[in-house]
């Protein structure tokens, strides 16, 4: 199992996710004799998960079932335990896109938090980019590089334990972009410079205040960044039902004969609109409340050198 390559059987050590509905998942670590207490029963890694494969249904001790899913950067957004604030998908492609990641690339960020958004770097890069990724605070480094060695992705980045904005990022030249979310990213931005490759590259700052989004923007610019720009994405999601809708009578149309004289011209009874006439559709309709914001996502480029 590896966030980065997909396995077709269960082994231990590996991490798996237990979905028991769309809103209830949860990862967890095979062991060997472990067993993980649901709602449906207990599960038995050793008999239920080593050795199945990954998407299987597994029947509970209460006789409850629950599939085995392998696990996903999108997954493990929503089921990662939280050290800190994290990035949600609607965020994160946007900044995968708009940094233009690819496999090979190098990519510097800070902070590392939950490794959230890490995953997915990690899987767009792979299998021949790097991320080097810096965490001020020492036992979420610590707790990070354990992730990342259990979901077997170490070889892909280098975890650092320092202050960014005193420190940088331990490289110089060699980044194609740089992801930074503090809470001073201005005071980063001489590191991220260096950071990035001679010929150019992309960088992005998440902040959650405006205030923060115009220092980092004043900062952008007297290093020399262009095609500076910040966005807000609000995800709007509308709801799919069947409604019946009623069809209304607009009466005859203009040049036709009277649907009275229509009728007893062919001998039949015409039958009164009573206005109950409908039709059953399929519609999207908007959410009542919506999640607002999250941050500001403000995007520049490096020229060359």
């Amino acid at each position: 199992m590896s966030f980065v390559e997909y396995s077709e059987i269960i082994q231990e050590g590996d991490v798996v996710i237990i979905f028991l509905g769309h809103e209830s998942m949860m990862p967890i670590k095979v062991q060997s004799g472990a067993q993980t207490q649901t709602r449906y029963g207990v599960i038995r890694h050793s008999s239920d998960l080593i050795g199945q494969r990954f998407g299987s249904k597994v029947t509970c001790s209460k006789g409850g079932w629950v599939y085995v899913l392998h696990p996903t950067p999108e997954l493990w957004t929503v089921n990662l335990p939280h050290r800190t604030q994290i990035l949600y998908t609607t965020d994160i492609a946007n900044i995968t896109l708009m940094l233009e990641l690819k496999p090979g690339s190098v990519v510097c960020e800070s902070g590392t938090g939950s490794g959230s958004l890490s995953h997915s770097i990690l899987r767009t890069i792979a299998p021949t980019g790097h991320l080097h990724t810096v965490e001020f605070h020492a036992q979420r480094a610590e707790k990070a590089m354990q992730e990342f060695k259990e979901h077997k992705v170490s070889h892909l980045v280098t975890v650092r334990n320092q202050d960014v904005c005193k420190d940088g990022f331990g490289i110089t030249a060699i980044a194609d972009a740089v992801f930074l979310d503090i809470p001073s990213p201005w005071e980063a931005i001489t590191h991220a410079k260096s950071a990035m490759k001679r010929k150019g590259g992309r960088l992005c700052s998440f902040s959650p205040c405006i205030e923060q989004v115009q220092r980092t923007c004043e900062a952008l610019l007297d290093h020399g960044f262009e095609e500076i720009c910040t966005l807000e994405v609000l995800l709007r999601v509308h709801d799919v039902r069947t409604v019946s809708l009623p069809l209304p009578d607009f009466g005859p149309e203009e040049g036709s004969a009277d649907s009275s004289q229509m009728a007893s011209d062919v001998g039949q009874e015409e039958v009164p609109n009573t206005g109950n006439t409908s039709v059953i559709c399929r519609t999207a309709t908007p959410p009542r409340e919506m999640a607002g914001h999250t941050g500001y996502l403000t995007f520049a480029t490096k020229p060359r050198d």
